[in-house]
């Protein structure tokens, strides 16, 4: 098998994708139910409260940092997957017991929230790092994009089964059929074939591996320009279960199949821009540009649709673009770091991404109960634009000065060699590269 789908060649990688995909679908089933759960059933279309959601949800990104990474590069991944993926799959059976049962709260959604977000800190640098270990260095890029289109396609499914569980068996049912779903991925793991994985030698386990992550990206410019445009993006722009529960229950008034619906549309954008991914080799901080630039016209667009129509069909480039910018991401703070920092890269640029979001998402939800959603989601179009200027910049930098860098380490320093390069992140990625890597999951 080769081309777009060449990484489901191996055993493992092929296992681990269609659990995936059984488990995705229940997490986007989950995340429709709990929306709906706080803006319809808990709250009376409270954007604030699911600000406050979303902000227990990723904040524990940010606050875990120093240890989450460090975890990935240091521990057997494998076996960190069984102990977090056990803990969301009995997270969602304890709050849809809550919910049946008729016993749920409002706080009770917020401390699971932050419970899921604490698990998920240590769980998504590991699951995106153990793709390298299933399928190495040379199909990362197209596994991570595969990874991505199975999470999408979920996307698709998800909220659209939600929304018709939601209205027929109650929302409940929902978190509790998400609790199951986790069983495929944690079979899948105990079916692995160990002796086929791609790993690398572990770091040392000191303390000072903690802050080499920091000093790694610190000296890599090309790296902090794109962590500048994922914070931009993560904060203002990237908030989809914010806007499109506000706009579907605050402007168009739709009930929860129409809701599911407006999911489900921007996923089949997501899944054309995953699979756009997966056909390039390389990613470049100049695709991710075009892709800011894109992301923000669409959403300026969406934000003005005067029908419930209008606005599910502009959710479809949204959720392209918006792809396109997460996956290549993804792919290029891997693919131009060595082996045995991405799991602390990967960390720190989910922390920004992710951890970004309580500070975005409070703030647009007040913006959407004070103002309007409509005005919550022009946010995300000016964080779009903001992105382009601040790629636009480093581009403009090193067009003329184009160094090269040799990353070592232990420790973590720059040597700029053959100026006449490409800069890193334009061109070749510059990074020195040896065996293994990882990929997407859930994000």
């Amino acid at each position: 098998m080769s081309g777009t789908f060449r990484s489901l060649k191996g055993h493992n990688y092929k296992l681990w994708a269609g659990a995936a995909l059984v488990s995705n679908v229940g997490t986007w089933m989950q995340r429709a139910a709990q929306d709906w759960l706080v803006l319809a059933q808990l709250t009376n279309n409270n954007a604030t409260a699911l600000g406050v959601v979303m902000a227990l949800q990723f904040g524990p990104q940010v606050f875990l940092l120093p240890l989450t990474g460090y975890v990935a590069d240091t521990f057997d991944r494998r076996k960190i997957l069984f102990i977090t993926q056990g803990g969301l799959g009995l997270l969602a059976l304890v709050l849809g017991s809550l919910v049946v049962t008729g016993h749920v709260q409002l706080w009770h959604v917020y401390l699971c929230a932050l419970l899921l977000g604490c698990i998920a800190a240590f769980d998504i640098p590991t699951r995106q790092t153990f793709i390298a270990e299933l399928v190495g260095d040379k199909d990362l890029a197209n596994a991570v994009a595969l990874n991505s289109t199975s999470f999408h396609c979920a996307r698709m499914l998800g909220p659209a089964i939600a929304g018709v569980l939601i209205a027929s068996i109650g929302t409940g049912w929902v978190f509790l059929i998400n609790g199951v779903s986790f069983s495929t991925v944690l079979c899948a793991l105990a079916l692995i074939r160990v002796r086929e994985l791609h790993r690398s030698k572990r770091e040392a386990r000191t303390r000072v591996n903690l802050l080499e992550g920091f000093r790694y990206v610190w000296n890599r410019p090309d790296l902090k320009v794109v962590l500048v445009m994922i914070f931009l993006l993560g904060a203002f722009g990237l908030n989809f279960q914010l806007f499109i529960s506000t706009m579907a229950v605050g402007v168009f008034n739709v009930g929860a199949g129409q809701y599911g619906l407006l999911t489900s549309v921007m996923a089949v954008g997501s899944v054309l821009g995953a699979l756009y991914a997966a056909g390039r080799e390389r990613p470049t901080i100049p695709t991710l540009t075009v892709a800011a630039a894109m992301f923000g016209l669409g959403c300026a667009l969406a934000s003005i649709m005067p029908s419930y129509l209008l606005f599910a069909l502009s959710l479809a480039p949204i959720g392209l673009f918006a792809q396109i910018l997460t996956t290549s991401t993804n792919s290029l703070m891997q693919l131009s770091t060595t082996p045995e920092m991405r799991g602390r890269v990967i960390a720190i640029t989910f922390a920004v991404f992710m951890g970004s979001t309580p500070l975005g998402s409070l703030i647009e939800g007040w913006v959407a109960d004070i103002l309007s959603p409509r005005w919550a989601l022009s946010l995300a179009a000016a964080a779009g634009f903001s992105s382009v200027a601040v790629g636009v910049g480093y581009l403009l930098k090193h067009r003329h000065a184009q160094p090269r860098y040799k990353i070592k380490t232990a420790p973590v320093r720059m040597k700029a060699e053959s100026p006449s390069q490409p800069p890193p992140g334009t061109g070749e990625l510059a990074a020195s590269r040896q065996h293994t890597w990882r990929g997407d999951g859930r994000n």
